[in-house]
């Protein structure tokens, strides 16, 4: 099959049978997203996730067994190409914080309408950024990097700017003229230079330290209603 259109694999992990058929409904009328598997708790959400190695994992933060948190950041670890966003019942800085620093690159409310779900996802697949000015300044306080990081280079920097505004790799390759595995690249590098495990983190890092203005983080959607 042509990679282009290689459907996204999805996992959906949440402890409510009721919410994982209702979200498999809502994906299931996009023949751009593929429904993988489905885990009712956290551990079984990373059992399938290193089995399936899906693209992106809708993860519920308040799970049994294992919560969504620590699901997230083991998942993370151990599969760096697949993402995770995290689905919430009411937005609470804890819980989100926490799912930032365990590497998800978004938060959905359950509420959110199935067009913003799927979107969010395409989204979240293309490793986009996808953060609200609102979100963004609370947030970006929160995320740990070292007193010291060694320093971008300036090629770096450019990557680490469009990716803060919620640029995908191809579209930073066609911005900068540059191979698209030369931005995976650079992307990895500014990771580990940084000590951050996502690049939603990397994009909070640069509105802190004014790589990018903090109402310019992130790549909203239309009609969105920010986490």
């Amino acid at each position: 099959m042509d990679p282009s259109t290689t459907p996204i694999r999805i996992l959906i992990a949440d402890d409510h049978e009721v919410v994982r058929q209702g979200l498999g409904v809502s994906l299931g009328v996009d023949a751009a997203l593929e429904v993988v598997g489905e885990a009712e708790d956290g551990a079984e959400a990373v059992r399938l996730a290193r089995r399936l190695r899906p693209d992106v994992v809708l993860m519920d933060l308040l799970m049994p067994e294992m919560d969504g948190i620590a699901a997230t950041e083991l998942i993370r670890r151990e599969l760096p190409d697949t993402e995770v966003v995290a689905l919430t019942s009411v937005l609470e800085d804890a819980s989100v914080v926490g799912a930032v620093r365990a590497g998800a690159i978004g938060y959905l409310l359950k509420d959110t309408r199935a067009p913003e779900l799927r979107r969010a996802i395409k989204a979240a697949a293309a490793g986009q950024v996808q953060l609200s000015p609102s979100a963004a300044a609370r947030l970006m306080w929160e995320v740990k990097t070292p007193e010291r990081p060694e320093a971008l280079s300036e090629r770096e920097l450019d990557v680490l700017r469009l990716l803060a505004r919620g640029l995908a790799n191809k579209e930073i390759s066609r911005d900068l003229g540059i191979a698209e595995k030369t931005v995976k690249t650079h992307v990895s590098s500014i990771l580990g230079k940084l000590g951050v495990q996502s690049r939603t983190q990397a994009a909070l890092y640069a509105g802190r330290v004014g790589v990018v203005p903090v109402n310019q983080l992130g790549a909203p959607q239309p009609d969105d209603e920010r986490r």
